[in-house]
């Protein structure tokens, strides 16, 4: 049966995505819970109607699904795998949605872990930035059971306008993977052709005027090039995010025995962003790389 306005559904994690992810479930009619390790960063929500609650285990207890949009691996892995955690907390049948975007392994196992208690798991990590969020038009990519995916999809539809189920568990974190590689060498050509363009004497603007609906067209150069001309390098997207997400992607890919140099670079030049004071800085942010 799919999870229609009226029930109650967690969030956990109310992040620069998070929190409007959460307030949309909230304005679309769903009893709205939630739970995030900075208390003050709920008190809208909860001003709004949400309900608090001062741990995961006590807020799988009364939900028919939670989502989770946390920040590493490791997090995902204590929410979900702990003592205290979501799997051995959460009521009979409830659907545990993971919009991390964190490691496919682990994905498998939180499935297996949850099938064994009759929970519902998915992997279900979103593109689309701080924008996209606001706005309810992420990208969705989903691993796990089609009658799973079914029956939420409709809390699904509240955040996101692309919702793909691509395959068993693991398959939703795959794919992110595949939309941070594409993002990776992009913003190295984002950045480079801006470098250039003031280097040369041109004017940003007119510039990006004249590209973004051409062949260099991508949702970085028109959603990302502007910040960086205005000189806003505040997150719509953490640089320490990207690097955690090109390291999943780079451990996977070295698995798979799958050389990906592109990735690798962007990956080296971010590294070295953060090791200089920019990892709380938007994806952005890479353009200093060129600059200073």
């Amino acid at each position: 049966m799919a999870l229609q306005p009226g029930s109650a559904v967690g969030f956990i994690g109310i992040g620069v995505m998070g929190k409007s992810m959460a307030g949309n479930l909230l304005e679309a009619g769903y009893k709205l819970h939630v739970y995030t390790r900075t208390p003050e960063k709920a008190e809208e929500l909860v001003s709004r109607g949400a309900v608090w609650h001062d741990s995961p285990a006590a807020l799988a207890e009364v939900c028919d699904a939670v989502l989770t949009m946390v920040g590493y691996p490791k997090d995902v892995e204590e929410i979900y795998l702990g003592e205290r955690g979501l799997i051995a907390h959460a009521k009979q049948g409830a659907y545990l949605i993971d919009m991390t975007t964190s490691s496919p392994l682990l994905a498998g196992r939180i499935y297996e872990a949850a099938a064994e208690r009759g929970l519902h798991a998915l992997d279900a990590p979103v593109s689309g930035g701080d924008v996209g969020a606001r706005e309810r038009r992420l990208s969705i990519m989903v691993g796990g059971g089609e009658e799973a995916f079914a029956a939420v999809r409709p809390l699904l539809e509240t955040m996101g306008t692309n919702i793909v189920l691509q395959g068993e568990a693991g398959a939703g974190q795959h794919t992110k993977m595949c939309n941070q590689i594409a993002i990776a060498s992009n913003m190295l050509g984002v950045c480079e052709a801006l470098a250039y363009a003031q280097a040369s004497g041109l004017e940003p603007q007119k510039v990006l005027k004249s590209i973004e609906t051409g062949a260099a067209g991508s949702w970085s150069l028109s959603n990302l090039a502007p910040r960086i001309i205005d000189g806003n390098y505040e997150p719509g997207f953490y640089i320490k995010h990207f690097i955690k997400d090109m390291g999943i992607a780079l451990e996977a890919a070295k698995e798979m025995k799958l050389e990906l140099p592109g990735l690798a670079l962007a990956e080296s030049i971010y590294r070295r962003l953060a090791d200089q004071g920019y990892a709380e800085k938007g994806t952005q942010a890479l353009y200093k790389a060129y600059r200073e």
